[in-house]
């Protein structure tokens, strides 16, 4: 069969999207994914069938009509059995090129779009992207989603049943050559290095791990990664005078992340309950520190909480920098159970891997 993937975002930075075509070629299907870099000095890039197009944002008024007009034109390029919008902002553009290809059609809900933290406060935005979610839902084959809870919810929410849930998790894969944060950047050889990788965005845990590591002069923070809220960050680590304490890599290529990941000695999924998307959060990051061997500090989220504690691979705390600041000290005065999170880690990880979860799906992808 002949799959075609539209994103919004750039495709080469997302593993999932570079996962599944990588799974479905080696089960012999033919896969093209389209995506839009929005970012600046972005440039089109072309490599194993992924596509990466430039696209401007600075007229936020006009920019979702253009990226429709832009992605259609490239999409009626492509002949396909199936197109898959890797996001509610494809689906348009996806459900009328499939419909006149007669073709299946695949939406990848990754989120409850219209419940983001970052639109909790747009009622008008939320509106707008429900009323789209829900006209076009009912036009494809298959939901697939990210957790069991956001299924749950959107077969109840749209009274539909055919969703299929793929988490996002990494391909097994070990460090090649892990990064010595320490050698790389001058840091102290007894400091414990968190890692945040991501979007820096709303209510990621970034702000609540700045304000706590402030009297903690033993941690670096280390954020891989890059996002409209950085000149926020920016300006929280300069009034606590953390410049020599935080570290920012930047965007990291998914072949090298895992050595960035591995480097460090606390992986952080931090995420505020300021919405239905956020509570019901299971990101790819928890499942990339595991595979790393990264021991893990949670937020009190079911399916996060889920995961750490089934495994046992780290703590969950509330968001709350008091609680916080008590784990990270427990955790820095004791690295026999930093050892012990780590090893368990690498056991969990031979069961929370891509292959395995991509197994599991990989027949209803087919027959939906």
């Amino acid at each position: 069969m002949k799959f075609c993937l539209a994103y919004l975002g750039n495709p080469f930075h997302d593993s999932r999207i570079i996962n599944l075509s990588n799974s479905l070629k080696a089960d012999g299907h033919q896969v093209k994914a389209i995506g839009f870099d929005f970012q600046h000095n972005a440039k089109r890039t072309e490599s194993n069938g992924i596509i990466s197009i430039p696209i401007d944002k600075s007229n936020p008024v006009f920019f979702f009509i253009k990226y429709f007009l832009f992605l259609v034109r490239e999409l009626i390029k492509i002949r396909a059995d199936v197109y898959i919008a890797e996001e509610v902002y494809s689906l348009p553009a996806v459900v009328v090129i499939g419909k006149i290809r007669k073709a299946k059609i695949y939406y990848n809900s990754r989120e409850l779009y219209a419940y983001l933290g970052g639109l909790r406060n747009k009622k008008y935005s939320q509106k707008i992207i429900a009323a789209l979610e829900k006209y076009l839902i009912y036009k494809v084959d298959l939901v697939l989603t990210t957790g069991s809870m956001d299924s749950e919810f959107l077969e109840k929410f749209y009274k539909i049943k055919n969703t299929l849930v793929i988490r996002n998790i990494p391909i097994a894969k070990s460090p090649s050559s892990i990064i010595n944060f320490r050698k790389k950047f001058n840091l102290p050889a007894d400091s414990i290095l968190l890692i945040y990788q991501g979007m820096i965005m709303e209510g990621r845990g970034i702000e609540l791990v700045l304000k706590t590591i402030a009297d903690i002069p033993e941690i670096i923070f280390i954020i891989i990664g890059d996002g409209s809220h950085r000149k926020r960050i920016e300006a929280i680590i300069k009034e606590n005078r953390l410049e020599r304490r935080v570290v920012f890599t930047g965007m990291i290529n998914q072949d090298e992340l895992i050595n960035y990941t591995a480097g460090g000695d606390i992986g952080l999924t931090l995420i505020e309950n300021i919405s239905i998307s956020y509570y019901h959060a299971l990101p790819n990051k928890l499942f990339e520190y595991i595979n790393a061997g990264l021991p893990i500090i949670s937020s009190n989220l079911p399916q996060m909480k889920d995961i750490v504690e089934r495994y046992n691979v780290g703590k969950v705390v509330e968001y709350d920098q008091k609680e916080l600041r008590k784990i990270l000290k427990d955790l820095i005065n004791n690295r026999v159970l930093l050892a012990e999170y780590s090893t368990n880690c690498k056991i969990a990880a031979k069961e929370l891997n891509w292959n395995v979860e991509y197994s599991k799906a990989a027949e209803r992808l087919i027959n939906p």
